[in-house]
């Protein structure tokens, strides 16, 4: 602990460092509810929230979000110290991302929290100010100095190749699944997939039977649809190393969690004993097809009819952003069933059957066509427009045999959905984290290796501290889901920071790499393309920003 006139140099932890993290929270969460009432306050018209006027404050409303999502990943950060050190297991490498992540976070909630490079959430925005008691101040004073960041370098570079760079705080159970699935991201991954991405190839179906031998299509899926019946924090930590191999393939298995979440929310016992099985076994593969071009985020008023002929439905209009659309065989369809309806009220949801494509015909079945988005980065499933003329889906794949319920089936899928995006924008950020730390251990400048000069060595420190940050607030979100809590909150602040700190540490691994990170042969420079779609598909970080306000608020 120092005292007058010591540096940090000699010990950057300081003392009593979790009893300085406890006693400052309450101040953080004081500080939150009083944010939370004053924007209350202002979008409160007739004693309801008005929409108009949240969206009039759309900047404080946003700011509130960020708020609230520092004040949680504070509270899940000071959580997780405490279960490690009950356990024996808070060691030093510990201790600094704690210290370091309460510091710069704090002294973000105090100065100004990126919402993105050109927009700072500041408590002025909310008409507050705080003045840090005790405890905060001592934290941001001291917390995240060059000495800290240097001594948290010193201990990952003592523990390279730890999937974390710190221990996780999981079960024996969770990090057994997570040595399996880093190694064959090692194996079979890792070492292929900057040439897919160059080339711009489909993930090659051997890693798909793999993943499917693997249990990776029925992880969550239970045991009587023959499935594996995990919990979706298994289903975290897989698409988390996965996704640390390539985004791609730690994403292959959202397409089937969404559908599988889909029909066993909303299904008939008839489709979930037809779909579930095949799903799980990766037997079919499944695509979402909600997006057209000119609705974007706004669902519910999207314009593809379904009109029904005798007992089945012909499917007329477009879809775009499908990803994954060419070789898979059934889609999750959105449709209006009612034309007299220009919102929600009116979408259904179908399974809807097709042929798998090939290389020269990827759109076989008769009444719909596709073709090929280019994309920079998230390309090993490639991104599809679709058109439909008269496309048939029989009558027994509407899900649930109901009309009408397609926006409100799809709702219930957005909590995992979320959780999911979340997981693999921590796989990415681990990607450039260790892509980022190699390079400047073995890259020299003027007679030593990047790596020892601070500014490098502080950038890979903020970047292992925020990545745990976002684990911590992801797997929280996972444990809620398991316990059957609802969670749209927690997944919606996992997935807004998780994007944020994917951009980021892609952003700054390429920095380290210099020009060399601009050159398309090393792979960071396919990290940082990949890394930036998490802040935009499952809900740009703008819509998800609103949502998480409008829900704070309820």
């Amino acid at each position: 602990m120092p005292h007058d006139g010591q540096t940090m140099t000699a010990q950057p932890l300081l003392a009593d460092l979790t009893a300085l993290t406890t006693a400052a929270l309450p101040e953080v969460e004081t500080l939150f509810s009083s944010a939370r009432e004053a924007l209350r306050s202002r979008v409160t018209v007739g004693g309801k929230i008005s929409a108009a006027a949240l969206e009039e404050h759309q900047f404080a409303a946003h700011a509130l979000s960020w708020l609230a999502t520092y004040t949680e990943s504070l509270r899940q950060m000071n959580a997780w110290a405490a279960r490690l050190s009950e356990a024996g297991n808070f060691g030093t490498m510990e201790a600094l991302l704690l210290q370091i992540g309460f510091a710069e976070y704090l002294s973000q909630i105090a100065g100004g929290i990126p919402m993105s490079q050109t927009e700072i959430a500041r408590l002025s925005d909310l008409g507050l100010g705080w003045t840090p008691g005790e405890a905060a101040a001592r934290l941001m004073a001291d917390g995240n100095t060059p000495a800290a960041r240097a001594a948290l370098v010193a201990q990952m570079r003592d523990n390279h190749g730890r999937a974390t760079f710190g221990a996780s705080g999981l079960d024996e159970e969770l990090e057994m699944i997570r040595d399996q699935f880093r190694r064959f991201a090692e194996e079979q991954v890792i070492p292929f997939a900057h040439e897919w991405h160059l080339k711009d190839e489909l993930i090659p179906m051997s890693i798909i039977e793999q993943l499917a031998e693997m249990g990776v299509f029925g992880l969550t899926i239970p045991e009587e649809f023959g499935g594996f019946g995990l919990s979706k924090a298994s289903m975290v930590v897989v698409s988390e190393e996965l996704s640390r191999g390539y985004i791609g393939v730690g994403s292959l298995g959202t397409r089937t969690e969404i559908a599988a979440e889909l029909i066993l929310c909303g299904g008939t016992p008839e489709q979930k004993a037809q779909w579930l099985p095949k799903l799980s076994s990766g037997e079919i593969l499944p695509t979402a097809v909600f997006t057209e071009p000119n609705t974007g985020s706004d669902l519910g008023s999207l314009r593809t009819r379904a009109v029904k002929v005798g007992d089945d439905w012909e499917v007329t209009g477009n879809k775009t952003w499908i990803t994954h659309a060419a070789r898979t065989h059934v889609m999750t369809l959105l449709a209006r069933t009612d034309p007299n309806t220009s919102d929600y009220r009116g979408l259904s949801m179908f399974l809807a059957e097709k042929t798998p494509g090939t290389d020269d015909a990827p759109f076989p079945t008769p009444g719909m066509t596709g073709g090929e988005i280019e994309v920079l980065g998230y390309r090993g499933m490639k991104e599809y427009e679709l058109g439909f003329d008269g496309f048939k889906v029989k009558g027994e794949n509407l899900l649930g045999g109901v009309e009408g319920q397609g926006f409100k089936q799809l709702m219930q899928t957005f909590e995992s959905a979320r959780i999911q995006t979340a997981a693999r924008a921590i796989g990415v950020a681990q990607s450039a984290l260790e892509v980022g730390m190699k390079y400047a251990e073995d890259r020299k400048q003027f007679g030593k290796s990047l790596i020892e000069f601070p500014r490098v060595a502080g950038k890979l420190a903020m970047m292992a501290v925020e990545i745990m940050i976002a684990r911590q607030l992801t797997y929280f979100s996972a444990w809620q889901k398991d316990h059957d809590k609802r969670c749209d909150l927690e997944a919606g602040m996992a997935k807004l920071l998780g994007a944020r700190v994917a951009w980021a540490s892609a952003d700054n691994a390429l920095q380290i790499h210099g020009g060399n990170g601009f050159a398309l042969e090393y792979q960071i420079s396919r990290i940082l393309c990949d890394a930036r779609i998490l802040n935009i598909f499952e809900g740009a970080a703008e819509i998800q920003a609103q949502v998480i306000a409008r829900r704070l608020l309820d």
